[in-house]
Order: C-alpha cells, then structure tokens, then sequence
C-alpha cells in the first residue's frame, strides 16, 4: 500500500498514509494551496486518482479519500459525503481536514457523464486541444474509425471543463438510437417533449437560454438526425456547444471536426501496463516486448486493452506472436485511416479467434441486444446458461460489464453481427429474443394493475430491446408475437412523451389484421386509446374496442373501453359521459378507480365538491397505491380545484403540489403541464404571484412559440397577468383557448376574457362572449361559469340591473358552496347599496374573510381598512341578501323580471329580431342582448326557442 499527498498539482508518495498526513500537516502551517491524499495498491493509479481529489478542493481545503481515511483510524475527519471526481469512475465518499466545505466535485453541475470502469491514461495534449476549440467554436467532432478512443476522449474533456457550463453537461449514447436522435437528447436532459411540436423544437425552447453542452456519441449510424439536431442547438441556442464522436464528419457549416490521432508510444504502452496490472497484478514485462506489441496494435486503445485482456492465459511472448500471425496481411501498406481500421479489426478478429468455440457462439448470438441487457435474457437468446462464457468475455474486454447489466461496445457489436449471419443463425436467435422480451411483457402486464412504478422498472431499462423486438416481430410473415408484445406494452408510451412513436407502434398492429374480432384487437385498441389520451385527443378508437368486447362477452376489456369512451365524450356531453363512467365501474379496479375520477371530475365542473371529494378521495387512494401516476395527478387537481373554490386556498396549494409530484417522474408533457398550471392557480388565488411565475417559467420556455394546448394553461397564466395589471397579455392567453369552439375549456376561460375585454374598454365584444357563456354553461350545468358570467354582465349593465345580476350571482354561489367567491359578491355589491355606513361594512367583512381565507384582493382592486367590529361572512352574505330582500322582487322565475325585460320578452316572443326590438325601445342592439341574457339566467333557460315555449304555458 502506498499514500499520495498532491499540493495543487505536485504529487509525493509515502510508504504510510501517517506519513503523508504528517507532510500535509506541516504544508497546511504555510500554505493555503489545496491538498488530497489518497491510498492504494499500485503506484500510478493512486497518483491520478490523488491529483483528480485535489482538483474538487477549495483554497486551503485538505480533502482524504476513504481508502486514507480508513488508515487514520485516529485522526477526527469530516465527512463531506458522497461524491464524484473528474476520472468518471464512481462516486465515493470523501473527508476533509478542516471543515465541512462543499468540495467542487462533478456533482456541483448537473450531468450525466456516465461512469466509466477504467482510468483515463495520456491524451493530454489531445484534450487541451478539444477543450480550446470547445472554448471558440459551437460544434466540435471528433472522429476516427471505431475503437480510436473517440468515446473516452470526448467524456474525459467534458468531465475536465464540467464547471464551464452551468446548465449541464449531457450525455446523449446513440448508438442504439434508430433515427430518434431529437427525442434522445431530450430525454438524455430531462426535457418534457410537446407533442404536436415534436422533441426538437421542445429541446431548443428549453436550452435556449442555457450555458450547457450536448455530447452525442456515435453519430455514424444516425449521421443526417444528429446533423438535424446538431445544426438546430448551434443556431438556436446561443450558449449551448455540442460535442459529437463519429466515424464520420455530420457535415453542417459550423462544424470542427478533429481527428483523433493513435496513443503515442509511451502513453499505449503505459495503457497497455496499467491495463495489464488490473487483468495480473503485478504484473512485469520486458518493456520492447510490449513497446513491439503496442507499435504493432498501432496505438489504438481499444486494440490495446483487447490484447492486454489475454494476460490472463497468455504472456506478452505469446501474445506478440499470435499477433504476428494473424495481423501479417492486414496491416501492411500506407498507414492511413484506412489501414488503422484495418488493424483494429484485425486486433478484433484475433482476440475473436483466441475464443474457446462456445465463447464465440455466445458473443455473436448477443449482437441482437439493442443497447444493455440482463443475464436472464442473454441465457434466454443465447439457448443455455452462459454466465461463465460472459464472465470470460468480460475479462477479455468484449463485453461491458455495467451493474447488473452487459454490453456490447459498438465495434464489437458490428464484429459480431457479422459473424452471426455467416453462421446462418440470425434468425433463430433474432426469434429467441422476441421470444424472451414478449414472455417480459406479458409476465409482467398484472403488475400494470398492482404497481405501475413496478411494471416501469422491469420494461423501461428494455426500451431499446423492445423497440428491436417490435420491429422484427411486427415484420414476421406472421405478426402475432409482434401485436401481442404491442397490446403488453402499451402503457410504455406514456412514459417519456413517447406517445407518438408508441401510436405508430400500436396502429401498425391493428392495421396488420384490421378485421380481427379477438381480445387481442379489443387490447390493441385500449391501448392505443390511452396513448391517444394525451397525445391526438382527437382521435376516437374506444368505440371498436366497446363493439368487439361486447360480441366476445370479455366484461372486463368491455369496460375498460366503456371508461375510455366516456373519456372522449366528455368535451361534449356531461351526461353522457357520467352514464358510461358508471357502467364502466363494473369493471377492475383500475377501470372502476379511473371511472370514479372521471364523474369526480364532472361533479367538480357542476359544483358538486362535497360529493366530489369524496368520490376522488376514494379513487385516488387505489390509483397512489397502484402508482397510476397520470390520472392520479389528475385527481389531485381537481381536488385542489374544489378547495379553491369552496375557500380553503392552503389546501388547494397542497393538492396541487401533489399533483405535480405525482406526474412529474412521468415525464408527460400534458400530465405535467396540468398539474404546474394548477399550482400556479393556486398561487395566483393567493396572491403569490411570483411563485406562481417561478412554477410555469420552465414550461413556458417549453411552449414559446408553439400552439402548444395544455388544459389549465391559459388560465392560470391569464389570470398570473391580469393579476399584474398586464390587460393586453392576459388576454392573449384567454383568447387562445376560444379556438376550442364549444368544449368546456371554452367556458372554464370565457368570462376572465369578457372581464378583460371589459377592463380594456372592449365592451362590445365582452357582452358577446358573456352571452354566449351563460348559454353553455347554463347547457352543461356549470354553475360556478354562469356565476362568474353574471358578475360580468353585471359590471357592464345599468345600476339597477347591474343589482340585480350581482344578487343573482352570489344566490348561485351561496347555492353551490362557492365559499371563495363570496367575497367577490359583496365587493362589487357594497358601492351599490343604498347606506355608505352598510357599504362600510360589507366590505370590512369582504376583507377579513379575505385574510382569512388567503384570497387578497389585486392591488388593483384594494380598498381602505375599517377599524372596529367585523361581521363573519356568512353574516355579511345574509345581511346583503336581507338588503335585498326587502326590494321585494324573488331572484328567479317572472316575478323577478323587471318592467324592461318583460318588454323586450314581449317582443321577442311576437317574433322581433333584437335590432328591431332596440328601436321599439330606443335601445342599443347590445342592451338588448343583455337583458336577454338576463332573462334566460332568471327564467333557467337558454335560447328564444325555450322563451317562446315558456311563455306560452305561462
């Protein structure tokens, strides 16, 4: 065991870690430079690790490895945690001498540099060089043919410069990706994915005003997405920098493309050594022996530590001379590109020929994996146990070992594919793994109604295998496997924002046997329904899947269809969708839990919050346990919204935010976007308005400039701005859910809009929209809408008109438990009531129920404090309406029409358009309107046919 103390960038190394610490002790008395200590067994590798140590301390911080710290077993250390240097190898727990300082380790900088198994030996120089060019210019390649070192290179000077870029350092491996190099990166740095603007433009919103840099690897197979995606992180985000390794230049203007030169002969000869001492330690050549060996292997890493590999079985003589042989044709001519490439597959070929025949057969047969694989499936495409052949590959550097999971370096993997179809044995083993990934699947579908978060964790580390096995099986002269692996899978697509690419999975699988009547069509079809959920809402499948079930008799796929169709009835018809929610919940669990939330939520829209609680309580109870994280958040919000409403706004906040740490670890971009515009309501309730600014900021870089829908988005922010006083932007944002014609989302905005039309002197088009809104949300049964919409006219008509409406608003909301808007009632009835000192104090008790509830008024609107008793609220409530009252006209039915409006029904009944009816009475057309609207909230009805109807059973 040996100790290295490393001052800023000198390294000493002592036979004791007592020795060392007694050397920095004595520096620390002269010296504020940055120390490190750190034990090991060879020489050279503690050295780096030491020096990688020293470079995460601050100015005078002494840091201590653990492998130190377990030598001074009495010496007081502070232990700083776990944390990961600049040599990519695993994170590991660190100590310091003085202080628990945060060390500046890579962790300080959001990443996901992966973990690299091996030290990083020479390229000094080379990595200068990228980190100037990265440094001036946007785009940098690095290319080379395969097994150059292009992949450690490029992770190394991303790891070394890691501080340069705040806004990430992200690692994007591609060389399983088919085509879906965007969607790769996105998910590489978290990006929620808008579906109908697609993963590119979704990533350049959100690093466009970001300092970070996109390394993708293996860019050769995907050259034109990756030049696509490239291309648009350059020109459109100005401080992101993309580092790329491919065996070819992406050939956009822009680009730097280095090649990446062989090891010189020192540093492959000291990789070759260091390698080496892992595979036998203490290992001790003739130098010139492996000097020849590494010019032979002309410098190329992975060539390399293939040959180091074998010294295991094999000395460096032996390996020397087989080298000899099977390279003596290969390497000669000019050395070029060409003629490295040459050498390294014969380097591949040699180490392939050394194998023992079994190791041969289980290399070629695992070329089928797409990215990582577990044991179980390599003994399962493989046909037998070959946990000791992997262990041999591994130890020969064929096969990557990562936790639990092998792979296949991409030269390796090309290697071996080949081998496998001139061993005519493609098929056979690409059948085997389909086989293997559906027994997968459908092994674990139950878990899909037990524990989803379960079910995520066996399918999604399979992605990439999956996808291969889709592609082979759905291309079978018989599709079945393929359509049964799609139905198993279905749920995967929602994960990620994968929607789209999961629709085409799922529709080439139904489009494969369009005729089919079996169950297996009826799953395809739910499956591809709850895909469509959230990523073509437009789309109708549910119906087939009802149709087919109910000719199978299958009772339970039958009303997981019913439960879908009631999904897509609910833009259009309440009622209809609360009666199909019902007899889906003859159901399972899951359907009968997705059901219940599904008439929570029409409860919620009709003001029902009493029995809407209790009907989302109980679902949701199912749906957490079942971690059904989409309709689980989704749940949560509509309770959030039922305490907004009824007057508790802290626990609105609070349910929001569950429903944000609910759907967050989905990763969909709806789910989320729902969940953060809730909280933002919530906030904006508050009158938090920079919180609720901060919970959209990142999704609104997301949507820039996109058309981007998002239930609740427009909402909250329209109201974040009004509540600013910033009329104009609130406005677009109401305005743009008005496009969706007549789905409650219309209405849900519909009088903030007339509200800022209003405040913006529109107040023409204000009285059409509230017109309108009062007809649909009288059809739908929203009371809370007709309300708002009344309030609304209320402001725009006469004073005594303008009572009346306002008195008819808070009936509804005393009515329906709209305990929040109470407020807003006697705000707007106060200026109008006969006795200032009444005024005086309704709005006092306007204000203290405010404070109570958290529901201050906009600065806008704030009103002088009142010093002495305050009535309670609903004292203040009864006291306006008895103020009311004593006019002696009821709140609804004829009785409580006025003189004008009984005239203008009159007309309107005798078949007078309402121009016309405005010159009988000397009225504008809009006045018109109005006190017909007025009319039909009295009388509950919703058009002149239901008046006419009316008036003459009257």
């Amino acid at each position: 065991m040996v100790t290295a103390l490393c001052v800023e960038t000198d390294i000493s190394v002592f036979g004791t870690a007592g020795e060392a610490l007694a050397a920095a002790t004595q520096r620390r008395t002269t010296s504020r430079a940055r120390m490190a200590l750190h034990t090991g067994d060879a020489v050279e590798p503690v050295r780096r690790r030491c020096l990688r140590l020293c470079e995460i301390a601050n100015e005078s911080q002494t840091l201590i490895s653990a492998q130190t710290a377990a030598e001074l077993h009495d010496i007081e250390l502070f232990d700083l945690g776990i944390h990961r240097l600049r040599d990519l190898a695993s994170a590991a727990r660190v100590y310091s001498l003085d202080g628990d300082a945060e060390p500046r380790s890579l962790d300080a900088v959001p990443n996901n540099l992966p973990v690299q198994a091996t030290s990083f030996v020479g390229r000094r120089a080379e990595a200068e060089a990228i980190r100037r060019l990265l440094r001036s210019d946007g785009l940098v390649t690095l290319t080379g043919p395969g097994g150059g070192g292009k992949t450690r290179l490029a992770a190394q000077v991303s790891a070394d410069d890691a501080q340069r870029w705040p806004g990430g350092v992200w690692w994007v491996e591609l060389a399983s990706v088919v085509g879906e190099v965007a969607e790769a990166v996105a998910s590489a740095v978290g990006v929620l994915v808008e579906p109908r603007v697609g993963a590119l433009r979704s990533l350049t919103a959100e690093l466009r005003e970001r300092k970070a840099l996109v390394c993708l690897d293996n860019c050769e197979h995907v050259l034109d997405a990756a030049a696509e995606v490239a291309a648009a992180l350059t020109t459109e985000c100005p401080e992101v920098t993309v580092l790329a390794t491919s065996r070819e230049p992406l050939g956009i203007p822009g680009e730097t493309v280095w090649l990446v030169p062989t090891l010189a002969n020192d540093e492959a000869v000291a990789l070759f050594l260091e390698r080496a001492e892992a595979v036998r330690p203490g290992f001790d050549a003739d130098a010139s022996v492996v000097r020849t060996m590494c010019t032979r292997l002309d410098g190329i890493p992975l060539a390399i530590e293939l040959a180091a590999a074998w010294l295991r079985t094999l000395t460096p003589q032996q390996i020397e001379a087989s080298l000899d042989d099977r390279f003596a044709l290969l390497v000669r001519g000019p050395r070029g590109a060409a003629a490295r490439q040459q050498t390294l597959a014969a380097s591949v070929d040699w180490s392939h020929e050394l194998l023992a025949e079994a190791d041969r057969v289980v290399l070629r047969r695992l070329s089928v994996f797409a990215g990582s694989f577990t044991l179980a499936a390599a003994n399962a495409v493989c046909g037998h146990d070959v946990l000791a052949a992997i262990g041999r590959l591994v130890d020969k550097s064929l096969v990557a070992a990562e936790e639990a999971r092998f792979r296949l370096l991409e030269t390796i993997r090309e290697y071996a594919s080949a081998r496998l179809a001139e061993a005519g044995e493609a098929d056979d083993t690409r059948d085997r793994h389909v086989t293997y990934y559906l027994d997968l699947a459908e092994a674990a579908e139950p878990e899909l109604g037990r524990d989803r978060d379960r079910w995520r964790s066996i399918v999604e580390p399979e992605r990439d295998n999956v996808r291969a096995a889709l592609d082979w099986a759905l291309a079978a002269a018989d599709p079945t496997r393929g359509r049964r692996l799609a139905a198993s899978l279905a749920w995967l697509w929602n994960i990620n924002a994968r929607g789209h690419e999961g629709m085409a999975y799922l529709r080439r699988a139904i489009d494969l046997a369009p005729d089919d009547r079996t169950s297996l069509q009826v799953r395809l079809l739910v499956g591809i329904a709850e895909v469509a959920d959230t990523t073509a809402p437009l789309e109708t499948f549910a119906q087939d899947g009802v149709d087919i079930a109910t000719e199978l008799g299958d009772e339970r796929l039958r009303a997981r269809c019913l439960g879908l169709l009631a999904l897509e009835r609910l833009a259009a018809d309440f009622d209809e969708s609360w009666e199909l929610c019902l007899r889906a919940e003859q159901g399972d669990e899951y359907t009968r839990d997705s059901a219940r939330v599904l008439r929570g939520i029409i409860l919620v829209l009709r003001d029902r919050y009493d029995e809407a609680l209790a009907l989302l309580a109980e679902a949701v109870e199912g749906l957490v346990r079942r971690a059904d994280r989409g309709i689980a958040a989704t749940a949560f919000e509509f309770m959030s919204s039922a305490a907004l409403y009824t007057g508790e706004i802290g626990k609105a906040k609070d349910w929001a935010a569950r429903a944000v740490a609910t759907a967050e670890p989905m990763g969909d971009f709806h789910r989320v976007g729902m969940a953060r515009s809730q909280l933002a309501l919530a906030h904006c309730f508050a009158g938090e308005i920079d919180a609720g600014m901060r919970v959209m900021e990142p999704f609104l870089r997301l949507v820039a400039g996109t058309s981007a829908f998002v239930p609740g988005m427009a909402r909250a922010m329209g109201e974040l701005h009004f509540w600013r006083g910033e009329v104009a932007e609130a406005l677009t944002w109401y305005q743009g859910d008005m496009r969706l014609g007549d789905m409650y989302i219309t209405a849900l905005n519909a009088s903030a809009l007339a509200r800022a039309l209003r405040v913006n002197a529109r107040t023409d088009e204000a009285r059409d929209v509230l017109e309108r809104t009062v007809e649909l949300a009288r059809r739908g049964g929203m009371n809370r809408i007709v309300a708002d919409a009344l309030e609304q006219q209320a402001f725009l008509a006469s004073p005594d008109q303008a009572v009346e409406l306002h008195h008819q608003a808070l009936a509804i909301r005393v009515e329906h438990g709209l305990r929040t808007f109470y407020v807003d009632s006697l705000d707007a009835l106060a200026p109008l009531m006969a006795k200032p000192d009444d005024a005086t104090r309704v709005l006092a008790a306007s204000t203290q129920a405010r404070r109570e509830m958290g529901y201050p008024r906009r600065p806008a609107d704030a009103v002088d404090a009142v010093d002495g008793l305050v009535m309670s609220l609903d004292d203040a409530v009864a006291f306006v309406r008895r103020t009311r009252g004593s006019r002696g006209r009821p709140t609804s039915g004829w009785d409580s029409l006025t003189p004008t409006e009984l005239e203008v029904v009159r007309l309107a009944v005798a078949g007078l358009n309402n121009p016309e009816i405005g010159t009988r009475l000397f009225m504008s057309r809009g006045t018109v309107k109005t006190h017909l609207s007025h009319v039909y909230a009295k009388l509950g009805i919703a058009n002149r046919t239901e008046l006419a109807t009316l008036a003459a059973a009257r």
